[in-house]
C-alpha cells in the first residue's frame, strides 16, 4: 500500500495551517500557582521517555493526589512504587534524561503537560513525605522542569472519557484472560481470576522495603 507522506515541516504547516500564538505563549519554564495547584491535586500522570536508540516508552504512575512532590518552582519528584520491575522508564532515563509528563485530574478534560530533564535518586529527605500505607519508595525520579503548559479538553471531549454512559469495560476480555494468553500461560484461569480479583489491591503497597 502506498501512502502520501509528509516529509518537511513546511508541508505539515501547509496542510494543518498556522498555530495561534497563544499556544506558545502559555508555556512556562517554572511552576506557577495554577500548575502547582494542579499537580498537588492530581492522582495520576503519564511519563514518556526514550532510550538513546530511539525506542520509546510511556508509563502510568498513580497514587493519592499530590503524590508527585513539588520541591520548588523548577523541580518535581515522582516516587517509585512496586511494579513489574521491567524498569523501562528508569533504564531510559539513565540513557537519556529527557522526559515528558501529562498530569490528569479525574473529571477534568484539560491536562497539564510538563517537559524536562530527569535523574534517579535513591535517597533524599523528601522520601519521608512519600510514604503511603507504610511503603517508602526505594527511589524517586527528580525532574528539572523546562516547560509546563495546560492542554485543552478537546481529546477528552471527543472520547467522552469521563462520561459513564460511554464506558464499556466488559467489551474487552478480562485482565485474567489477557494475562493467561500473554503472560501467565501455564496458570489456570481460576487462579488468575483470584490474582486479579479483590485481593489484588492488597499488594499495591507491600510495606516497608
Amino acid at each position: 500500500m502506498e501512502y502520501d507522506e509528509i516529509h518537511t515541516e513546511e508541508e505539515l504547516r501547509e496542510l494543518v495551517g498556522p498555530a495561534n500564538p497563544v499556544v506558545f505563549r502559555k508555556a512556562t519554564p517554572v511552576l506557577r500557582a495554577y500548575e502547582s495547584e494542579w499537580i498537588r491535586n492530581s492522582p495520576f500522570c503519564l511519563i514518556a521517555t526514550a532510550a538513546t536508540d530511539g525506542t520509546c516508552d510511556v508509563s502510568p504512575r498513580g497514587d493519592p493526589p499530590g503524590f508527585v512532590r513539588i520541591l520548588d518552582e523548577r523541580t518535581l519528584a515522582v516516587p517509585d512504587r512496586p511494579g513489574n520491575r521491567r524498569l523501562d522508564t528508569w533504564r531510559n532515563v539513565l540513557q537519556n534524561p529527557r522526559v515528558g509528563m501529562i498530569f490528569l485530574i479525574p473529571g477534568r478534560g484539560d491536562t497539564l503537560r510538563v517537559n524536562g530533564r530527569a535523574r534517579l535518586v535513591r535517597s533524599a529527605p523528601f522520601f519521608d513525605d512519600m510514604v503511603v500505607r507504610g511503603n517508602r519508595p526505594r527511589l524517586a525520579l527528580v525532574v528539572s522542569v523546562e516547560e509546563a503548559y495546560f492542554h485543552c479538553a478537546k481529546s477528552f471531549m471527543r472520547a467522552g472519557l469521563w462520561q459513564p454512559e460511554s464506558w464499556a469495560p466488559e467489551a474487552v476480555s478480562s485482565r485474567a484472560r489477557i494475562a493467561r494468553a500473554t503472560e501467565w500461560t501455564e496458570a489456570s484461569l481460576e487462579s488468575l481470576e483470584r490474582r486479579y480479583g479483590p485481593e489484588y489491591e492488597r499488594h499495591l503497597y507491600p510495606g516497608p522495603p
